[in-house]
Parts: structure tokens; C-alpha cells; sequence
């Protein structure tokens, strides 16, 4: 045997052989097979957390509990309510303390008497159905006439120049001034009573829409028009919901003086109405019955401004509320 043969190195035996299946990767390189469980590097409990999705939280509703919600609605109605009851208060204790002669204003008393002892017989209710038809009325024609024209006149500025000179004249002339035109020209019956209850509530209606459709941010136009929308979309989605508290602040001026008017009104040849209760009270000197007649227009006229500030509302119910 030769030296070369001689140092060839003795190969290792079988036991000292690594099989390849029993080689292990470095510790860094090592990936998981399915099946097998590695030894965790990090707490148990860290990892957990790490491996578990976080699931989005829900925002928890906190609702408030409902006695202070009573107690703070309670001491909001008391707080909006102090003026009126402390004019009540001085109504009822003036004519008793000989402040003011009681025979011209009586105590608060004795006018809820009255006007309780009209709601019994009736005469309350017709006089108020009577007004309240005219009333709504005239109303009702005002702002159908009035809102689209006023939209027309605010869009289009050749019609503005037309009407403004006719329109200036008529917004100065009291409406009360021409009644007894209205009376000449449609008589005594009801005719004349709607007709001057339009009459007075079409101009605040009329230009309030004009400034409102005038008054339109002109970034949404730009923005408008740069979607090419077309006129009636442009009037859809642009122009009336900007100018919806505008309008309806000519609307609520209107609701007020369509009641005014119309009291006025029935003071004058009128066989039915609360103007014509009023009037008569005051012939026959009713004094509770006359100051009856008055509280009743002012709680419609307040009930009425309080429905249109709700349309409002849900009319504007886009608009983003102001905080302050």
C-alpha cells in the first residue's frame, strides 16, 4: 500500500455521521413548519396581544341620566318663560293695588274668565276659524306668488331692472293706506280681507327672496357651473337650499303681518272674525272680552312663527350648526 493511500483520512463511522434530517439551521435562519411548536423568544402574554387583531373599538354612548335632563329642560322652559310671567304677575297686581284704573284694564284674572266663558259658548272659536281662513289664505297666495318671482327677479337681472322702480313704489305704500281701496274696488265680503292680507305679506316675501338668491356664496356657483349642471339643477341643488333661511326669514316677517292686517281688517265691515270681536267688545264695553280677543292673536301669532321656524329647520336641516 502506498503513502498516498495511507494518508487518505479514515472516514467517520456511522454513528458519528449527522444525518442531514438531524442538521439544524441557526437560530435566525430557523422558519416554522407547520406542525411544529417553536419555543417563544418574547412573555407570553405580549405575544398574545402582538398576534391577536385589534378589533375597532366602538365609541361607548353615554347617556346622560334623566332627572338632571328634566331638571335642565325645567329650568330651561323657567328661564324663557320669567318675562312673560312676570308681566302676568304685574297685570294681575297693578289693577288690584289701584296702579291703573282697573275699569279700563282689569286684572289678568278676570280677562282668563272671559276668555274662558267665550271658549264655553262658542264665540271664540267662530271669530278665530273666521280670521284663521283668511288669514292662511292670503298667506298662502303671498308665498306662492311671491317666492317664484322673487327667484326670477334674483337670477335674472334684466327683470330686476324692469320691476325695481314699480317694486320700490309699492314697497313704500302701507297696506293699511290702500284698505279703503280694497274695499271700493271688491267690497265688504271676503274678497277684500284676502286680498289685502296678499297684498301686505307678498313684499317682505318677495325681497328677502330676491337678496337671498343675490346673496349666494359665488364659489358654490363657480363650483356649479364648473360641473356643468344645468339651469333647473343649478336652481335644485345650488340656489334654493342657500337661500332657504333667507326666504323664510321674509316668511316668518309675513306670517306676523298677514295676522296684523287682517285683524285691522275685520275692524271694518266684517260681521265675523277676531278683529270683529275686538271691535265689538269695545262698543259694548267688554273690556275682558275686548282683552281676550287680543291675548288669542297673540298666542296664534306666536304659534304660527314657532311652526315656520320648525319647517325652517327641517328645510335647513343640511346646514352645519354654528358653535360658539
Amino acid at each position: 500500500m502506498s503513502l498516498a493511500s495511507g494518508s487518505r483520512t479514515r472516514p467517520k463511522a456511522p454513528e458519528e455521521r449527522t444525518a442531514p434530517e438531524e442538521r439544524t439551521a441557526p437560530e435566525e435562519l430557523a422558519v416554522p413548519t407547520a406542525g411544529t411548536r417553536t419555543e417563544p423568544t418574547e412573555k407570553p402574554a405580549e405575544k398574545r396581544a402582538a398576534a391577536l387583531p385589534l378589533a375597532p373599538s366602538r365609541p361607548r354612548l353615554h347617556r346622560a341620566p334623566v332627572v338632571p335632563r328634566i331638571l335642565r329642560a325645567a329650568l330651561t322652559g323657567a328661564t324663557k318663560s320669567a318675562a312673560i310671567v312676570a308681566l302676568l304677575l304685574v297685570w294681575e297686581l297693578a289693577p288690584r293695588f289701584g296702579l291703573v284704573d282697573r275699569t279700563f284694564l282689569p286684572p289678568f284674572s278676570e280677562v282668563a274668565q272671559a276668555w274662558w266663558e267665550l271658549v264655553a259658548n262658542g264665540q271664540l272659536a267662530d271669530n278665530a276659524q273666521a280670521s284663521l281662513v283668511r288669514s292662511f289664505s292670503g298667506f298662502g297666495i303671498a308665498v306662492a306668488v311671491s317666492v317664484p318671482l322673487g327667484l326670477l327677479i334674483g337670477w335674472y337681472r334684466p327683470v330686476a331692472d324692469l320691476l325695481n322702480p314699480l317694486l320700490q313704489v309699492f314697497l313704500n305704500t302701507a297696506a293699511l293706506a290702500l284698505l279703503p281701496v280694497f274695499v271700493l274696488l271688491l267690497g265688504i265680503g271676503e274678497t277684500s280681507k284676502i286680498s289685502i292680507v296678499v297684498y301686505a305679506c307678498a313684499w317682505p316675501i318677495l325681497f328677502n327672496t330676491i337678496s337671498a338668491v343675490r346673496t349666494v356664496d359665488p364659489t358654490l356657483l363657480r363650483l356649479a357651473k364648473s360641473m356643468d349642471l344645468s339651469a333647473p339643477r343649478l336652481f335644485q341643488k345650488v340656489i334654493l337650499p342657500a337661500s332657504v333661511p333667507t326666504i323664510f326669514t321674509g316668511i316668518r316677517l309675513a306670517g306676523a303681518v298677514s295676522i296684523v292686517v287682517l285683524v285691522a281688517a275685520e275692524m271694518i265691515g266684517a260681521k265675523a272674525g277676531l278683529g270683529y270681536l275686538i271691535n265689538a267688545s269695545q262698543y259694548n264695553f267688554a273690556i275682558p272680552q275686548m282683552y281676550a280677543g287680543i291675548v288669542t292673536i297673540s298666542v296664534i301669532g306666536v304659534a304660527f312663527n314657532q311652526l315656520l321656524v320648525a319647517v325652517e329647520k327641517r328645510l335647513s336641516s343640511w346646514r352645519v350648526p354654528t358653535t360658539g
